[in-house]
Order: C-alpha cells, then sequence, then structure tokens
C-alpha cells in the first residue's frame, strides 16, 4: 500500500491486516491511531499517515487511547528486509540504541551516525533515537499496566537513563503520569512481585496457534526449549541470554 487514499480505505474499512504497516493521526484531535481503530472515521482533509508510531509522536500526536496504536506488532517487512533500514529496524527493536547509542547501532550497519540518521528519517519519518525512545515508551507502559513493579525499577528496566527522562517522556506521550498509567489498568491484570512478568503480545490475526505449537514442539532444541501440556494450554519455555543476565520466557497457548 503506497498512496494516501489506499491508506484512507484501509482506515474506512477498520481493514486490521495493516495494523502495523502505518499509522493515521487526525489534525483535529492531536491523536493517532492504527487502521483498525474503533472510532468514528475522521474526514480525509484531517488526516495524516506516518509510517511508524515513532513519527507521529514526533510531529506532536499522542496515542489513542481506544484502540493503543503503539501496542500493535511492527510492519513484517522489516522481518525480511536486508537493507540497512530494516536491519537498524530490528536493531533498535532489540535495544541496541538504549546499549550502545546511535554510534553503535551505526557501527553495527556499517554506515556513518549521520548516514543512518538520514535514512531512517527519509523511510519512516522518524531518526534512531526518536525509534528508541517510541520502543521505551511502550515498553515501560507495558510494565506499568501488567505488573506491580516499583516505578523506578521500570523505567531503567525499560531503557531511560533517569526518572526525569522517564516521566518526561510518559507524559509526553500519554499525556498522562506513569502513576495515572497504571492506575487505568484493572489490578487483576497485574502480577505480584516474584512471580515473573505476564505480558501479553501483540499479534495481527487470523493467527493459527495450535500450528505455532506444533512446530515448536517438533523443533525444540533439547536443554534449551520445551514445550509441555496439552493442545490447547501448552506452554513453551525457552532460556534466554540476555545483555544483563539470563532468563526464560514462557509462552502459552490459548484455545479459541
Amino acid at each position: 500500500m503506497t498512496d494516501d487514499d489506499s491508506r484512507y480505505e484501509a482506515v474506512r474499512s477498520r481493514d486490521g491486516r495493516f495494523d502495523g504497516a502505518f499509522f493515521f493521526a487526525v489534525r483535529t484531535t492531536g491523536i493517532y491511531c492504527r487502521p483498525s481503530c474503533p472510532a468514528v472515521t475522521p474526514k480525509r482533509c484531517n488526516v495524516t499517515f506516518f509510517r511508524t508510531a515513532a513519527a507521529a509522536q514526533g510531529a506532536g500526536f499522542r496515542a489513542c487511547r481506544r484502540c493503543r496504536p503503539d501496542a500493535v506488532p511492527g510492519s513484517a517487512e522489516w522481518n525480511v528486509r536486508a537493507d540497512v533500514v530494516g536491519r537498524a529496524m530490528l536493531l533498535i527493536a532489540d535495544g541496541v540504541v538504549d546499549r550502545e547509542g546511535v554510534t553503535g547501532l551505526a557501527a553495527r550497519l556499517g554506515y556513518s551516525a549521520r548516514q543512518v540518521q538520514r535514512q531512517l528519517t527519509g523511510e519512516v519519518g522518524a531518526g534512531p533515537v526518536a525509534l528508541a525512545r517510541a520502543q521505551r515508551a511502550h515498553t515501560a507502559r507495558t510494565l506499568l499496566r501488567t505488573t506491580e513493579l516499583p516505578v523506578t525499577e521500570i523505567a531503567f528496566a525499560s531503557g531511560f537513563r533517569s526518572i526525569r527522562q522517564f516521566n518526561d517522556t510518559i507524559r509526553e506521550v500519554y499525556a498522562h503520569t506513569p502513576t495515572e498509567v497504571r492506575d487505568a489498568a484493572p489490578r487483576s491484570r497485574r502480577s505480584a512481585p516474584g512471580t515473573g512478568i505476564p505480558l501479553r503480545l501483540a499479534h495481527r490475526g487470523p493467527y493459527q496457534a495450535g500450528a505455532v505449537f506444533d512446530l515448536l514442539a517438533r523443533e525444540a532444541v533439547p536443554g534449551v526449549e520445551e514445550v509441555t501440556g496439552t493442545p490447547g494450554a501448552r506452554v513453551h519455555r525457552r532460556t534466554l541470554r540476555l545483555p544483563y543476565g539470563t532468563g526464560v520466557a514462557a509462552v502459552h497457548e490459548r484455545a479459541h
């Protein structure tokens, strides 16, 4: 989908297949949404389109509270593109900018920091710093809404370098303080300290969970992965080597 008229048709039809492929912002309200947003479709003359949530945020738009556009999966395009932009998007999502800075990202790509900035801005409408900032904000909101972790711990776990930077970013992106973001989530959805951190994984339907778990079970690496349980209620566990230690991720199958 390359032209704005086609994108607007996807918005009018609330086509969830394009969630994450692009975002639209409404100039009269100052918010941006995913294509499948259930709100009343805005007039075409009031709509602006963006390739990424970071670009919309950089233009001064806030995330819609109904469709939560920053929580959708990123475009699948970045998983198959081998050019500098595709590789940069994957590395930024992996936290390279938070750990190594823009110079570290550029070194991994084999380009100068200025070249990376220019190519990302030209392609997706935002540079590496803005893209990493959007990633940190989304991670922070997920942890605020689903865990009882202390706010200070969430700030640094999300990649922020200071509490002030964390507070300012959350206010700018979501128009709420971190405490207000947490209070807006049902307490029943939060995990207690010491019981792990359950997260809801964004996905783009239709999603064949059963087939995915069948594949994971067949190809599980002994000593690294395991799949337990019965079809419809299986759990896939995998050990992880993280930048600052190790961990275990568990994904639960849900029957539909």
